[in-house]
């Protein structure tokens, strides 16, 4: 079987306070369409954890010290050609230094007979 991958889901964690912002921005990409509607997306909050190291600029903390942050896991599905785009736009609108992100293809019905 040969798949075809045209569609990615990207994962992202993000302060639940600027979780709005950041699906609104991310949604005018063309990404979270899923046949005639559009904006979708899904969300869970949770508890993050970092440690900025010396070298880091933190939005939330400071050096050296573990925090805890209430946090949104934001899914959105994204077409393969649309991906770059999304991406400088999340990193615009996102308010930490390095946001994590994962990037995961999607294998659509079609390929399975």
């Amino acid at each position: 079987m040969k798949l075809d991958i045209n569609q990615v889901k990207i994962f992202v964690t993000i302060p639940t306070k600027n979780l709005t912002e950041v699906r609104e921005a991310i949604c005018q990409t063309n990404a979270g369409v899923i046949g005639n509607y559009t904006h979708c997306t899904y969300s869970v909050n949770g508890v993050g954890t970092f440690k900025p190291n010396s070298s880091a600029n933190p939005h939330i903390g400071s050096a050296n010290k573990l925090e805890f942050v209430e946090e949104a896991k934001l899914e959105i599905i994204c077409n393969v050609e649309d991906v770059k785009q999304l991406l400088v736009v999340l990193r615009e609108v996102h308010p930490y230094e390095e946001p994590a992100i994962d990037i995961v293809p999607l294998i659509s019905e079609s390929n399975f007979n």
